[in-house]
């Protein structure tokens, strides 16, 4: 039998290391450790020291930073895993000299100064434009939904989270009075008395939370020309509900502006809102203050820098702002596709999208019907007039107007079945007729929404809108799938916005670690 020489990895060793031959060239902690070291001014951080006249030393900032980017960088983001890395893993000694700052310490780093992180983002951004990694010329804007420190559960309107804790108050009613029943009864029963009288307990903390947030609250509004009352949280009021295309989620959008050149995000913030209309505005006014601040430029949103968001971002408010700006902008409605004749027959070709969705039953066309937008009548192929239901403006300026066969003239009718897509509707009593809409196109003059239909239309905005996709979706997938940072860890807007920046700030110092040089 050959013979090796023997080996224990149960065993301690007394090693020599250099911290500063751990860090080598052209790795993501060599270009983090001297970006911090050389080139951030980390003075912001120390207002909220006070111990210069005396008690105990505390961690330095380019510590802290160091060490959570880098665990960051990693996917790690709790704050114990941080804490037992620094105790193990030489990478993280390195970067701090063998000092193992608690977990407490860290997590309290992170959440306690957004203010100094946006100076740190915003002095990184700096760094990257000096390094020539910044193009300016086109700017691509997205959202990427996640999960932060809140549970869904306990989100709902004022008057939902009112039922909710009228709901437990009765449970807990109903918990005692079951409890009062077993006094006195058999041994055998003290097991079922003490499960009843911890879940009154904890029945009645909740009751108590939902009440106390109740009698503090006001209704939480949306935006829009007719806002309406969105739902409140009890553990985050700042975050939202939202729909994603994994589900639905308690947290929030995490917006990013991103350079085209060489994906640096330029701007990052988050929003407690699901809808991304509202976000377009300030993320540009955030882009144009900040190169200001940095001394990047002067006025980028005038220097012909190409702006690019999708569907999602784009209203009439949103193009009206663009078009006086004079924004060289470039976002689309959600209907360019079907005006574009590459894609007139996609559907036809390779399906819906969402198979089984979509799929219509083939019904009498509204040609059919006797329409007279004069005024505003609708007699339908068996000659019964149809009751007018809506008449709405489109953001297009053009008038949606929608007609209702009358319940009594569908039930009977002798066509409902190639007349209704669900006949049977027509027999219930809640049911309703058959619905058709017609679109009046009305004589007005082109408006900004027109104005940027006719430049995403255009041969100029296809080819220029094309690149979005390529620009901010890899950073997404780089924070969030490479990286593993896909969710937040902290409370309240602004506590989110430092953490998401954090997480921006880890995908443009890789960035300057691979295309710049820094030393």
């Amino acid at each position: 039998m050959p013979n090796f020489k023997k080996y224990n990895y149960n065993q301690d060793a007394m090693v020599v290391v250099n911290f500063e031959q751990q860090i080598k060239p052209g790795t993501f902690e060599f270009t983090l450790h001297k970006l911090i070291d050389h080139h951030i001014d980390l003075s912001v951080f120390y207002d909220n020291y006070k111990n210069d006249a005396g008690g105990r030393s505390a961690y330095d900032p380019a510590i802290l930073l160091k060490i959570i980017l880098f665990a960051y960088s990693r996917g790690i983001t709790s704050s114990r895993e941080i804490q037992w890395e620094c105790e193990n893993n030489i990478i993280f000694k390195a970067l701090t000299c063998d000092a193992v700052p608690h977990f407490t310490g860290i997590a309290h780093f992170v959440s306690s100064y957004p203010d100094a992180i946006e100076s740190v983002f915003e002095q990184v951004l700096l760094v990257c434009d000096q390094q020539g990694l910044l193009g300016n010329e086109l700017f691509a804007i997205d959202g990427c939904k996640m999960s932060s420190n809140a549970a869904k559960e306990h989100s709902g309107t004022l008057e939902e989270l009112s039922q909710k804790r009228d709901k437990i108050q009765k449970r807990i009613r109903t918990c005692l009075k079951e409890h009062k029943k077993l006094d006195g009864r058999r041994p055998k029963e003290r097991d079922r008395k003490q499960q009843l009288a911890q879940a009154s307990e904890t029945l009645q903390k909740e009751f108590e939370r939902i009440d106390q947030f109740l009698k503090t609250a006001t209704p939480r509004m949306g935006q829009g020309k007719r806002p309406k009352e969105v739902k409140s949280n009890i553990t985050d009021n700042e975050s939202a509900k939202m729909t994603t295309s994994k589900g639905t989620i308690q947290g929030y959008n995490g917006v990013a502006t991103v350079d085209k050149k060489h994906q640096i995000v330029v701007d990052a913030q988050a929003f407690g809102e699901g809808q991304e209309q509202h976000t377009l505005k300030p993320a540009l006014d955030s882009v144009q203050k900040r190169y200001q601040r940095a001394g990047i430029h002067s006025d980028i949103l005038k220097s012909g820098v190409v702006v690019t968001a999708d569907t999602g971002f784009s209203n009439g408010s949103n193009n009206v702002y663009l078009k006086d700006e004079g924004i060289n902008a470039f976002i689309p409605d959600n209907q360019f596709r079907s005006r574009d004749p590459k894609f007139k027959d996609q559907k036809a070709k390779y399906g819906h999208r969402h198979p089984g969705k979509g799929v219509d039953k083939d019904v009498i066309p509204s040609s059919e019907f006797d329409f007279d937008p004069a005024k505003k009548t609708c007699i339908c192929p068996q000659g019964n007039p149809m009751w007018l239901h809506s008449e709405r403006l489109q953001n297009s300026g053009n008038y949606l107007i929608s007609f209702e066969g009358r319940l009594t003239d569908c039930r009977h009718c002798p066509n409902k079945t190639d007349c209704m897509k669900n006949p049977e509707s027509a027999n219930t009593r809640k049911g309703h007729g058959r619905q058709v809409s017609f679109t009046v196109k009305a004589k007005r003059k082109p408006n900004a929404t027109d104005w940027m239909k006719k430049r995403v239309d255009s041969i100029e905005g296809k080819r220029i809108y094309g690149h979005r996709m390529s620009v901010v979706e890899p950073v997404f997938g780089n924070i969030g799938t490479n990286k593993g940072l896909n969710r937040f860890s902290l409370r309240g807007k602004r506590k989110v916005q430092g953490q998401w920046q954090l997480y921006c700030l880890v995908h443009n110092i890789e960035k300057l670690t691979n295309y710049g040089a820094v030393a």
